[in-house]
């Protein structure tokens, strides 16, 4: 069996940034990223390379994630989940080093951004407003806001995989 503080210490930033990700707050990916190296420690665990190592904590992870979620009754997730096309993505962009060069890439990015845009994902993910919130502050319907995010976060994302490289 490999060094379990040696697992914890290869992977533990990038199954932090994984939950993320996936919609966690700092709070429950901190949480949830421990339970995931204490799943895996307690169970018999052989070590066989860092790639396989990663994704099998990122399985344990996403499981524990939805489970959480689940006991919560989260609204979020009566949309139906890719789950298969999120870790693709993971993958593609952040799988090499836990998501630093996306981090760089998305932090940039938002550099880019002002106006509405800026101002309706700060009152979406740092503040936690709710569309109707947002749309009220801004002076816009509903759907307004709804496409304004989708329309920003489409253009984050085409920003972060041009910096990538992808």
């Amino acid at each position: 069996m490999a060094d379990p503080l040696e697992i914890v210490r290869a992977h533990q930033t990038g199954i932090w940034r994984y939950l993320r990700y996936l919609g966690a707050d700092a709070s429950d990916a901190e949480d949830l990223t421990q339970e995931t190296f204490l799943a895996v420690l307690r169970a018999p665990f052989e070590d066989r390379g860092p790639a396989t190592t990663a994704a099998y904590l990122q399985t344990v992870a996403r499981n524990l994630f939805l489970k959480q979620r689940r006991r919560r009754r989260d609204a979020a997730l009566t949309v139906d989940v890719e789950f298969d096309r999120i870790d693709s993505t993971w993958n593609r962009l952040c799988a090499r080093d836990g998501g630093h060069r996306y981090l760089e890439a998305l932090d940039a990015c938002l550099e880019l951004l002002d106006g509405r845009g800026r101002d309706a994902l700060r009152m979406r993910y740092r503040d936690g407003c709710s569309r109707s919130e947002i749309a009220e502050r801004l002076g816009i319907g509903v759907d307004g806001t709804k496409s304004l995010l989708r329309r920003v976060r489409q253009l984050l994302r085409e920003c972060v995989e041009r910096r990538i490289g992808s």
